[in-house]
């Protein structure tokens, strides 16, 4: 069982068990955020809930496993996020650039039309962009790479 679970079924805020263990409530609050706590305060949490603490040092560990699994969704999730922004804003700035480009070229040259190249290569360019953020990533999105991260450590999801 967590500290937090046995902490909430006594009762007790963070602040009561840091007093009853003698450490800081900020000690209490990153151990149960999944942070790993040292010896000395897993036993003296262990002392106050009177449990064995070999308990609570299994219960650390896998929250630290936890944790690690946690923060590589998370950068895995910021990365994809970051994709979707790029590519709206390279699709922003197609629209942009171009229409500023079509407005000089008719108001400069309206007899050549040299916009039009620049916006079909350009606009391959920003399809190619937009099917490897939307299409291809379905394939191998984040959650490919940490099945593959959790297939090479030998654990399982």
């Amino acid at each position: 069982m967590s500290i937090q679970k046995m902490r909430i079924k006594r009762g007790w805020s963070q602040q009561q068990l840091a007093d009853a263990s003698g450490l800081s409530a900020r000690t209490v609050q990153r151990i149960e955020s999944g942070h790993p706590g040292s010896m000395e305060s897993l036993k003296s949490i262990a002392a106050v809930f009177e449990v064995d603490f070999s308990t609570l040092t299994k219960d650390a560990i896998m929250a630290e496993e936890n944790a690690d699994t946690r923060s590589i969704q998370e950068r895995i999730a910021f990365k994809r996020a970051r994709r979707i922004r790029d590519c709206y804003l390279h699709l922003l700035m197609y629209f942009v650039v171009n229409i500023a480009c079509i407005a000089i070229n008719l108001l400069t040259t309206p007899h050549r039309l040299w916009f039009i190249g620049l916006t079909l290569f350009w606009g391959i360019g920003v399809i190619f962009h937009t099917m490897t953020v939307f299409v291809f990533d379905k394939y191998f999105n984040g959650q490919w790479e940490l099945a593959q991260i959790e297939k090479i450590l030998g654990r399982s999801l």
